[in-house]
């Protein structure tokens, strides 16, 4: 691990959040987030913020532009993996993914961590989603570059940042767009994305994808509904806002005022979905997936066009 620069020595978590969305070039700021999120997670990043500041958070995080960005619906088909131009083309559109995903993680964290009061276990989480996501970035740029290709060889959308500032003023509404609608999709379509990649002979992708990307992504599904709940549950007892979400669940008075709550938050999720997000969610779904993240049928079905469900 780095040491610390004297210059940032005294920076808070919030203020090297910010650091890392104002740094353009995506390998620099994966390498920075994995540096930043491993002085948190080892004590030597303390403070989450100083209450005294109020730092601006960027509308739109610093980017290179040698991406050519389209509109989500100008977007060459990425193909089923049968065909190294079909493969590149979809590890390419994983490595802008994770790219965004880095951002957001850190976005969160800066923009919302001091101004809703949230618990350090939050911070925590979310830094831990940036790490992984940094990973993923650049375990994923790698291997498109032993394929041949690189990032920016290919266009790319910006579909889940405008999802962003979309959610930019509520909280509630970033963790269920981002977490559990898009990351979600994410769980939804892997499987099947990691089958073509060994059905066309890549197993090394696959293995990337099946024993890093798969299972850590539920972990950042599950952090977004661990959240939205926490944030449900706070607004009906203000007097547990310092407590974690595991604490609040054991106070909530009984498994029958338990069971009323989460009928609650999942129908406040239903609201905050329609809301935010067009249109319905298209399954199938990975049922499996969803539930080691902590959400079952209950909360996504009502929202869905009729489909099948995805069995793995």
């Amino acid at each position: 691990m780095s040491p610390v620069q004297p210059e940032h020595e005294n920076e808070t978590l919030v203020e090297a959040a910010l650091r890392v969305l104002n740094t353009a070039d995506p390998f620099e700021k994966a390498q920075l987030g994995d540096s930043v999120a491993s002085k948190w997670l080892q004590g030597l990043i303390t403070r989450p913020y100083d209450p005294s500041l109020d730092l601006p958070v960027p509308d739109r995080p610093a980017r290179l532009t040698n991406i050519k960005l389209v509109s989500p619906s100008l977007m060459p088909k990425l193909g089923k993996a049968g065909s190294l131009q079909s493969r590149q083309a979809i590890v390419h559109s994983l490595v802008h993914t994770e790219n965004w995903a880095i951002d957001l993680s850190w976005d969160i964290i800066a923009r919302f961590g001091k101004q809703e009061a949230m618990p350090r276990e939050f911070f925590t989480d979310f830094v831990k989603v940036a790490q992984d996501e940094g990973r993923h970035f650049s375990l994923l740029a790698a291997r498109l570059k032993e394929m041949g290709s690189y990032y920016g060889a290919l266009p790319a959308h910006d579909g889940l940042w405008d999802s962003a500032i979309a959610t930019s003023k509520d909280l509630l509404a970033r963790l269920a767009v981002e977490h559990c609608v898009h990351e979600a999709r994410g769980l939804d379509v892997l499987p099947t994305t990691i089958s073509r990649f060994r059905n066309g002979g890549d197993d090394d992708t696959a293995d990337l994808l099946e024993t890093v990307v798969y299972p850590e992504e539920i972990t950042h599904c599950a952090a977004g509904v661990k959240w939205f709940k926490y944030l449900c549950l706070r607004s009906k007892n203000p007097a547990f806002a310092e407590d974690s979400l595991a604490s609040l669940e054991s106070k909530a008075g009984g498994s029958e005022t338990v069971m009323d709550e989460s009928e609650e938050v999942i129908q406040k999720f239903h609201a905050v979905v329609r809301t935010h997000f067009r249109g319905p969610l298209k399954p199938p779904f990975n049922e499996k997936a969803r539930k080691a993240a902590g959400f079952g049928p209950q909360w996504y079905e009502p929202l869905a066009v009729k489909g099948p469900t995805l069995e793995c």
